[in-house]
């Protein structure tokens, strides 16, 4: 729409020069939340005391001198109100959706500027558990919009690769690891190791002095024995993490983590001192943030060793050396949002102006019924037994309604995949919820199924009518309420993709979809498509064609493929 808002602005503008300019109205201007309030509306109050006059009087003078062969003007109340005529919205969003195709909704605003989006960041020797399914889906859909918008993403899995937490598992390895059990049974019996470490370190604290001295052999003396189990330990968790990854499609490129940054932790804490920001804490080192109302941050150990923190300031600093980001997002639980309020704060102490670059999107828990998913104790549910539980669900449910589907497996694939990322991605990002099968799987209500389903009716139309898009399109036919809110929301695709970047918050795109589903499903019940003259029927399978475009390039970016049939 943005294309009628710019129209509009550059008529008010000719009108209220001396008031407010172009960027100032389309700042202004909102969309009415009735229909019969019109499509755009410019609240007139803003002009009340430079124009000295009552804001419903300006509105009703405007609409008296404004005249358009685009759009009609009313004035309501207080506000300017105005209706695009119907042929003007109809070619004018049919024919961009149309030409466009794949690419409606894309910009080249982004000017290839660097986008960072860290998501999953993994912790080596843990298997991928459902709780880890937020964020994952969370910054693929990111990635994807940020890349749609014509900024260069950059996907980082910033792996946990480094700290105490190799202490734990080589000390476990040490006592109790069967090397060719590990190899055998991948990730999962490091895990075992993890969890069999932390029982044994409740009931004996020199379990936990040992992962200590191992961490501390790796990170300052580099040694042979530490650096090679490391290593392994590493090689075993990311091969079980790619092929999870793949089956939810989901991509990186960069895998730099936590011990990428290692050998510069001496340059940092040398940078931190000679800034004077570090100060002795009973051994260990603290920067004081008492001015900026946060806690002291713990940057190294008594033991000299380096934390989570320190690592971070690293990072933060490498990758604007390196891509000289535009914006840098650390897509992580809200649990950590002191963390990243402390980085942020260091680095703006350390002087370096980015700092506001840096932004955590934080996201809130997923749970299943019986609460949250740990992994210290072992009690987890691990994310390739939810995904291959998905795709069983929905394939039972396709046996059951359409049992001779062909390729009922890989619909079955797309189905299941497409029903854990919508339920994800529905929600606002920072929300916790319980997760539910019968929900997320239905193929009623506001669920990925139903979106699915209604691209696959979509489809079924225009295989039914032979649409041929070569033909010309008679937009007179377009005249029902059904098809010109279609239409309406169809316009909206590109300013929603764009505040889904803004806010960093796919779920924008996500309750959009639906949106345009139900009112795809309302045209489908109250309006004939497969009419016997030609004309009205290419001309409304022209607007279903629409449909399914912004359908599937909207599904692509919230990590949903699109079936063709169901």
């Amino acid at each position: 729409m943005k294309q009628f808002e710019l129209t509009i602005a550059k008529v008010l503008e000719s009108h209220l020069g001396d008031y407010m300019n172009q960027e100032e109205i389309l700042d202004t201007m909102e969309q009415p939340k009735h229909a019969d309030q019109g499509d755009l509306a410019f609240p007139c109050f803003k002009l009340a005391k430079s124009m000295r006059k009552n804001p419903v009087v300006i509105a009703q003078e405007l609409a008296e001198d404004i005249q358009s062969n685009e759009f009609d003007v009313k004035a309501i109340g207080p506000y300017l109100n105005f209706y695009i005529k119907e042929e003007i919205l109809a070619k004018a969003i049919l024919g961009d959706v149309l030409r466009e195709k794949e690419n409606y909704g894309s910009s080249t605003e982004g000017e290839n500027r660097p986008v960072i989006i860290e998501y999953s960041s993994a912790n080596i020797s843990k298997e991928l558990h459902f709780g880890h399914i937020r964020g994952i889906m969370i910054g693929s859909s990111l990635y994807k919009i940020t890349n749609f918008l014509g900024y260069k993403g950059i996907a980082i899995n910033h792996l946990g690769d480094y700290g105490i937490n190799f202490g734990k598992i080589i000390t476990a390895f040490k006592h109790w690891g069967d090397r060719e059990h590990i190899e055998k049974i991948g990730v999962r019996g490091l895990l075992e190791l993890y969890v069999k470490f932390n029982q044994a370190s409740e009931n004996d604290p020199s379990y936990m002095d040992e992962a200590r001295r191992w961490f501390y052999k790796l990170e300052e003396e580099k040694d042979p024995e530490a650096l090679e189990l490391w290593k392994w330990f590493k090689d075993v968790s990311l091969k079980e993490y790619n092929r999870v990854y793949g089956l939810i499609g989901c991509h990186f490129d960069s895998f730099a983590g936590e011990a990428f940054y290692s050998d510069q932790m001496p340059a940092i804490r040398q940078e931190l001192l000679d800034k004077g920001l570090l100060k002795k804490d009973q051994g260990a080192e603290v920067i004081d943030l008492s001015d900026e109302g946060l806690p002291n941050a713990l940057v190294t150990t008594s033991q000299g060793t380096s934390l989570y923190i320190t690592r971070d300031i690293a990072a933060a600093i490498y990758r604007k050396n390196h891509y000289d980001f535009y914006r840098n997002c650390y897509v992580v639980g809200s649990e950590q949002r002191l963390h990243f309020t402390q980085l942020k704060a260091i680095l703006k102490k350390m002087g370096y102006e980015w700092w506001h670059q840096c932004e955590h999107v934080d996201h809130g828990l997923v749970m299943m019924e019986d609460g949250k998913i740990s992994s210290r104790d072992g009690d987890n549910i691990f994310l390739e037994e939810v995904i291959q539980t998905a795709i069983d669900k929905t394939l039972s449910i396709i046996e059951e309604k359409n049992p001779n589907l062909e390729e009922k497996q890989e619909v079955a694939r797309q189905v299941g995949l497409g029903a854990l990322a919508y339920r994800e991605l529905s929600n606002s990002r920072i929300k916790d919820y319980v997760f539910d099968w019968d929900e997320a799987i239905s193929f009623e209500g506001e669920t990925g199924p139903y979106l699915q389903y209604s691209n696959v009716r979509c489809h079924s139309l225009l295989d039914k009518g032979n649409y041929d898009e070569s033909q010309d399109i008679d937009v007179s036919y377009l005249s029902e309420e059904a098809s010109r809110e279609l239409l309406w929301e169809m316009g909206r695709f590109p300013s929603v993709i764009q505040s889904a970047f803004e806010k960093m918050e796919p779920a924008n795109l996500s309750r959009y979809l639906m949106g345009l589903a139900k009112l795809f499903n309302k045209f489908y019940s109250q309006v004939s498509v497969l009419v016997e003259n030609q004309e009205e029927k290419q001309a409304k399978l022209a607007l279903v064609k629409a449909v399914s475009i912004v359908l599937e390039n909207g599904m692509n970016l919230i990590n949903m493929e699109a079936p063709k049939k169901m």
